[in-house]
């Protein structure tokens, strides 16, 4: 792993459950998190593209297993609770990092099994991720949930219109939670990137397109998921002990509220 990146000696021994893990922002946080002596479940829908991220941890020196979840899925999500702690014990940090779009469309566009599919793939799974690893941090005395939600959800843009509402809902949620679960020594924050070049993204968009959208931002540059994974890093460590229901904007200054 890169020698400068950020080390949190309090992250090192905790249980860290990552969901979306198996590939872009979610792949690239299970690795900085294990880098930081945690142990580390990955989870995602596709289990050659979780071991291929259990497999670079392992051979970088860390701790991980992976256990496939479709966290849209109650009793998949209380499955997933069950795996990590028969196989780590009781879980600190949660990066609920699921989540998807389906592609630009507004509102005349988009049909109601599309605005379903994107609610439901990013706010719902977040709501039933959280809802079931909450009792264990809370009987743990404690712990970090970092959620997932994006530059869409800050500000109206050309994203999907059922995938900017989602994210939205998120930053509201992550900030309904804090309220509750504080006095328990329980924190959750939200990270919201605007645009990460993944693989994914390097593949898709031509150079000269990359080269446009990074002229957009303040600081003239895609962010990347290392960029996220630094912030949930943060996030999750006693850093930010007295740190909840906040919004970080890893967005390249593109967005400042």
């Amino acid at each position: 792993m890169d020698p400068n990146m950020a080390r949190y000696p309090d992250l090192a021994g905790k249980v860290a459950v990552v969901t979306g893990g198996s590939r872009g922002i979610g792949a690239r946080t299970c690795r900085h998190f294990a880098a930081n002596g945690m142990k580390v479940v990955v989870s995602g829908r596709d289990k050659d593209a979780i071991q291929a991220v259990v497999d670079t941890i392992r051979d970088e020196g860390g701790t991980a297993t992976g256990v496939a979840a479709d966290v849209t899925d109650k009793a998949a999500v209380a499955d997933l609770v069950r795996a990590a702690e028969r196989e780590f014990g009781q879980v600190g940090v949660l990066a609920a990092f699921a989540g998807f779009d389906l592609g630009p469309g507004t509102l005349d566009e988009i049909d109601e099994q599309d605005w379903h599919t994107v609610v439901d793939g990013n706010l719902t799974a977040t709501f039933l991720t959280v809802q079931a690893f909450l009792p264990g941090m809370i009987a743990l005395g404690g712990g970090s949930v970092i959620t997932m939600a994006s530059s869409a959800g800050r500000s109206p843009g050309r994203s999907s219109i059922a995938y900017a509402t989602a994210k939205a809902g998120v930053l509201m949620f992550t900030k309904r939670v804090a309220l509750d679960t504080g006095a328990h020594g329980v924190r959750i924050n939200a990270i919201a990137p605007s645009a990460i070049l993944t693989e994914r993204q390097e593949q898709r968009l031509p150079e000269q397109v990359r080269e446009q959208v990074a002229k957009q931002f303040p600081i003239a540059r895609w962010g990347t998921p290392d960029d996220c994974a630094d912030a949930a890093l943060f996030l999750a460590s006693d850093a930010s002990s007295w740190i909840t229901g906040q919004t970080l904007d890893v967005a390249g200054g593109k967005v400042m509220i």
